[in-house]
Formats: C-alpha cells, sequence, structure tokens
C-alpha cells in the first residue's frame, strides 16, 4: 500500500466522534449533527477572510476539534515529545490556562491525537488512540479517573487503533472497543466503573463515535464496527439490531482488498426514525427506517453519489450536504435528498480545492477543505454548488483533517498544531 494512500485513508481515523446527551457540549455541535444553533451570522466574508479573534501554534499534532464550555476552549493534541496524548485549555482570548496529560497515542501510523471531548457538569470525557478512557475536571486539569478500557475490553482495531469521542448519556461513558469479548462498553461517568458490556459479534472497531437518537419514546444507541452498523439499548447493553447490507462492493482505489474491510469513518445522520449512513472508496450510503420497537431497520434508499471519506455531513432544509470520494486525493460536493436519495448536484470546488469537512449553522454552510486549506462559506441551496465567500489557512502541518466548531459567532478551526479563531458575527 503506497503511503499517499494510508495518508488519505487515515482521514477515517479522525475522530467523527460523540456528543454527550445530558449537555450542549461535545462533538460536532449540540445535536451531534454538524448543526450549530447560532444566528445572524455574516451572510458574506471579506476577500481577506473574516476577522482574526486569535491564533496560536502550540495544540500540538492532532487531526481533533475545539470545543467551547462557557468561558474555556478544549482541543487535545500531543505533547511536544509526541509520546502523550493532553487536553489543552485556552480562555477565549487564546490564552492557554494548561495543558494536562491524560494518555498514549496509537503506536502505528498516524498517531496524531483524534478524540473531541464530551463534557457533562464540568467534567471533561476522552478517549486515547491507545483506548484509555479518562474523565478530567475541566477547571484545573485534574483527571479524576482513568481506565485502559482497550486493553481491559481486549480491543481489536483496524491500522489507526481507536478514533472515537465518547458517548455521554444519563450515568455512562459509551466506547467501542469492539473484538472477541465484546463490541460497546458502558462506563459509569463518575468513576469509571463498568455498567454494561455488549456481546461480541467478533469484528473491529470502525472509527465512529455512537450517537443517541429517541424514536417512539424509546432511546437507542447508534454505533459500528468497522463491518457493522449497530442499535444498542442504552439501559442493558442489548445489541437490538445490525445491518451490513452494503450492497456490491468495489474495488476502491484499484486495488489492495480494501473492498472487503471497511473504512467506517463517519457518525450516523438521524431524523424522525430515519438513519442516514455511509463509508468512502465506492462503499456508499444509504438510508436506514427504524421499526416501531427499535428492534430492526429496513434500507429504504441507496446512494451512489455521496460516499463521504471522512468529513461528515448535515442535512439542511430536507437536503444532505456533504463531499465524496473520488480518489483519496479528489472529490466533489454533493446534495442529495433525505427523502429519496435523489441528487440534486455534484460539483467540484474549483481553484485548487478539494473534498473535506462540513458543518453548518443559521441556514449555511461551512466547509473546510482538506488539501489546501480553504475555508468555504456556502449557501445550501439544491440547485448547485453555491461557494459565496472563501479564504485559506496557510499556517500549521500536516492535512486539514479536523472539523470546524462554531460557538457565540466565532469560528473555530485547527491545522495540526495551529489553531485560529475568527469573528463570523
Amino acid at each position: 500500500m503506497n503511503k499517499k494512500f494510508f495518508t488519505m485513508l487515515l482521514g477515517a481515523v479522525i475522530c467523527t466522534g460523540a456528543w454527550a446527551q445530558v449537555t450542549p457540549y461535545g462533538w460536532r455541535g449540540p445535536e451531534h449533527n454538524g448543526y450549530y444553533p447560532d444566528k445572524g451570522l455574516l451572510n458574506e466574508w471579506p476577500a481577506e477572510g473574516p476577522e482574526l479573534v486569535f491564533e496560536t501554534s502550540d495544540a500540538g499534532k492532532g487531526y481533533s476539534s475545539p470545543l467551547v464550555v462557557g468561558d474555556k476552549v478544549l482541543l487535545t493534541g500531543m505533547n511536544q515529545d509526541e509520546n502523550e496524548e493532553v487536553l489543552n485549555c485556552y480562555n477565549l482570548k487564546g490564552e492557554k490556562l494548561y495543558t494536562v496529560s491524560y494518555g498514549h497515542p496509537w503506536k502505528q501510523s498516524y498517531p496524531e491525537t483524534r478524540t473531541t471531548p464530551a463534557v457533562v457538569d464540568g467534567k471533561a470525557y476522552v478517549v486515547s488512540g491507545m483506548g484509555e478512557v479518562v474523565c478530567i475536571d475541566i477547571n484545573d486539569g485534574k483527571i479524576l479517573w482513568s481506565v485502559n478500557a482497550g486493553e481491559k475490553f481486549a480491543r481489536e482495531t483496524g491500522m489507526w487503533g481507536t478514533s472515537e469521542c465518547p458517548l455521554v448519556y444519563d450515568d455512562k461513558v459509551i466506547y467501542t472497543p469492539c473484538g472477541q469479548q465484546t463490541t460497546m462498553v458502558a462506563l459509569n461517568r463518575n468513576t469509571g466503573e463498568e455498567i454494561w458490556k455488549t456481546r461480541a459479534i467478533g469484528e473491529k472497531s470502525g472509527y465512529v463515535s455512537p450517537i443517541m437518537i429517541e424514536y417512539k419514546g424509546k432511546r437507542q444507541i447508534i454505533g459500528s464496527t468497522n463491518q457493522t452498523v449497530i442499535g444498542v439499548n442504552p439501559d442493558n447493553g442489548e445489541i437490538e439490531w445490525t445491518f451490513d447490507d452494503w450492497g456490491p462492493r468495489h474495488s476502491g482505489d484499484g486495488g489492495g482488498g480494501w473492498g472487503r474491510d471497511n473504512i467506517a469513518p463517519n457518525s450516523a445522520l438521524y431524523k424522525d426514525g430515519k438513519i442516514f449512513f455511509c463509508h468512502g472508496y465506492n462503499i456508499n450510503g444509504f438510508q436506514l427506517q427504524l421499526a416501531d420497537d427499535l428492534k430492526s431497520v429496513t434500507c429504504v434508499w441507496r446512494t451512489e453519489t455521496l460516499d463521504t471519506h471522512h468529513g461528515g455531513y448535515v442535512l439542511v432544509n430536507g437536503k444532505i450536504y456533504g463531499s465524496n470520494w473520488v480518489t483519496n486525493n479528489d472529490g466533489n460536493w454533493c446534495c442529495i435528498d433525505w427523502e429519496t436519495g435523489e441528487t440534486n448536484y455534484e460539483e467540484k470546488w474549483t481553484g485548487g480545492a478539494g473534498k473535506g469537512s462540513i458543518i453548518a449553522a443559521d441556514n449555511k454552510l461551512f466547509i473546510y477543505d482538506e488539501r489546501r486549506g480553504f475555508v468555504g462559506l456556502v449557501n445550501p441551496t439544491p440547485e448547485k454548488f453555491d461557494v459565496v465567500s472563501k479564504f485559506r489557512v496557510a499556517q500549521g502541518s500536516g492535512p486539514y483533517w479536523a472539523h470546524m466548531h462554531i460557538n457565540n459567532g466565532i469560528l473555530y478551526l485547527r491545522h495540526g498544531e495551529y489553531f485560529a479563531a475568527y469573528k463570523i458575527k
């Protein structure tokens, strides 16, 4: 396998994580769907980009996202020696308040930090690349408890280790070690003690963080291994349904057998009993309908247009927006219909940009090109890919794989060790 292929595949390792059901603080917004509640945002940006609030180059290497909690900004990275993962805490001016080491990075291909914290009641929950689940007091950086859950539950991963942001629900922290002992586990969020573990289905973990959904008065965790999407009862850990009908496999980039081992990087989208999920590498996407008792699913439609590599997707006004995989270096931006799966458009971002990550707020799309660091403001119209404004982030190193974050009219983004905030209101 060539180095370029490895590099792009590691995008799957980016934590496409989970949010804390009992708090508005977590991965990809308060509803874990990439949509942020901010209103009154700018309809266009100056040619040179929005006003820079702060920038710093001391975040450490990583692909995880910033998270704003009150007057604090949290961001995980690697220490200077690159042998420990750390949680950095900044104030809203970008001044560092503290740094605390909490675990060990993945030891093989692309060890950069992946986990975005979930924060509940002043406590941050993170998962290291080696599967350590850790609880940290965000006020002073004190570690309250730490469990080597990867070792304890005999995790089995793909070649990029654990890449998961924790789902915090009720009194539980959810983690997906997979393997021969279990598939998903729940730890007590106050002590780290085991509450339940699911049965094993004998597969490796994906690079997907679970989400919590509610339907017909019942709640369920939606997660994924590298091969199978699962629905889990959050109260007792029972796996209530599985789905692995991926349809005809494709050869992906033209060899290597990757079509036989899914690279699952994206958390699901959910609305009104329907679940959308997709993988890159021509494995494509699909929508599932939950049964009323949440014990089974049926496939509603499939799409060959939107097979997002690792940048996530958003649902805005009945349309799903995101980028797809053409090659490891290329992809188009797409719009498909939530109800039917029909393609509205599939277009390139011209001018040297390519595929990347996406979030939304105030009926606007915000996209981040993974190749050259272009940041775009996009009008979410199904008629065309309408980039209203853009600017480029030149600082930092490595691929632009971190997803952006919006809070109180400020857009936060990172590029490796570089971390910046822009006023977009």
